[in-house]
């Protein structure tokens, strides 16, 4: 198995704070199982005059506004323990209650498949995903998906969305990803991303020489033309990528990247954009790049390495729970190891 590690393992037992690391963190309590939730919201007078069905969207963003809103008519959320209107207008500082029985929230069936677990307790559980496994069923992958081996693994992920997961990584990315066991840790962990706060690091090989580390911040949307990339262009979601160069060589370069947003394929984007595509990256750049008198060993790994040369090696959270700083780390698996060792003997740098 491969090994990880975390740099802290010791819990106390603290109550849960939905809202880890945000000015609402101290106003937020919940007692919450996988199977029913129960929450509690303190308003301020930030939500004066919003209506109440948008302020619940905000503070409970995981879940719709048609759900909620419905939540709201059924009596299980409830303001000052009373039932409103989705209509209603806060007057500031009201109570929200949160009260409902989860049904099954993902169609897709457990399947018994290996998963290489770096930490579990009772609220995350860090996976090292090999390549070529997709994290969520989808058109053409409806098994054998890290989806499908959570609800085996851990059956009350079926009764969260997208079964606890909070981000994804590539089917040939290999590396680090975080999952939820239950509502409170995937909202909290959800709110560590959208603050920037998780700390990913990557490792990568390119194309070229990249003489210093750097920042790449351009905005990312879908291609216009092949709706299976991805592209730098405006009027896309912000997108930013900070890189060290880690390792040079005659021809390419290994690059450790660190995520500030999370976009898709943002790596990939990032890097071909600025002329240094990841090796093996078979949708940004499908030509095989051989240097001039490339050796039969080096071209042989070039034109055998079929998946994006990239490996998410660090994973930074603040425990939902405990909130305690922690760190886990993947070392290169084989394929990423033998492709680095090949290029420092056949492509040493002058």
């Amino acid at each position: 198995m491969t090994q990880a590690q975390s740099t802290d393992t010791n819990f106390a037992e603290t109550d849960f704070n939905l809202l880890e690391e945000t000015d609402e963190a101290d106003n937020h309590t919940s007692d919450a199982t996988a199977t029913r939730l129960s929450l509690q919201f303190q308003l301020d007078e930030s939500y004066i005059g919003q209506r109440i069905d948008q302020v619940a969207a905000n503070v409970w963003s995981d879940f719709s506004r048609e759900k909620l809103k419905q939540w709201l008519k059924d009596g299980h959320l409830l303001v000052n323990g009373n039932i409103v209107k989705p209509k209603y207008k806060c007057e500031g500082f009201e109570q929200l209650t949160l009260d409902v029985e989860l049904e099954a929230q993902t169609t897709s069936q457990p399947e018994n498949i290996p998963l290489n677990i770096v930490y579990e307790d009772d609220d995350i559980i860090v996976i090292n995903k090999p390549v070529g496994m997709v994290v969520h069923p989808g058109a053409g992958n409806t098994t054998g998906t890290l989806v499908n081996g959570l609800l085996y693994h851990y059956p009350k992920s079926a009764e969260l969305s997208r079964a606890g997961l909070v981000h994804r990584i590539d089917k040939d990315t290999s590396g680090l990803l975080v999952v939820a066991k239950n509502l409170e840790a995937q909202f909290a962990l959800s709110r560590q991303l959208e603050k920037k706060s998780v700390y990913r690091i990557y490792d990568l090989v390119v194309y070229g020489n990249i003489i210093a580390g750097g920042t790449v911040d351009q905005p990312i949307k879908r291609h216009p033309v092949d709706r299976v990339k991805m592209a730098v262009l405006p009027g896309g979601k912000d997108a930013v990528t900070h890189y060290n160069v880690k390792e040079r060589f005659q021809n390419f370069t290994r690059v450790q990247a660190r995520l500030e947003t999370g976009r898709t394929h943002q790596i990939r984007v990032h890097f071909t954009y600025i002329g240094h595509g990841l090796v093996g990256d078979q949708v940004y750049v499908p030509r095989v790049r051989l240097p001039a008198g490339a050796s039969e060993l080096l071209e042989d790994t070039l034109r055998g390495f079929r998946r994006q040369a990239l490996h998410a090696a660090k994973l930074g959270l603040v425990h939902p729970r405990t909130r305690e700083d922690m760190m886990f780390e993947a070392p290169w698996p084989e394929d990423f190891t033998q492709l680095v060792e090949v290029l420092r003997t056949e492509n040493k740098a002058y």
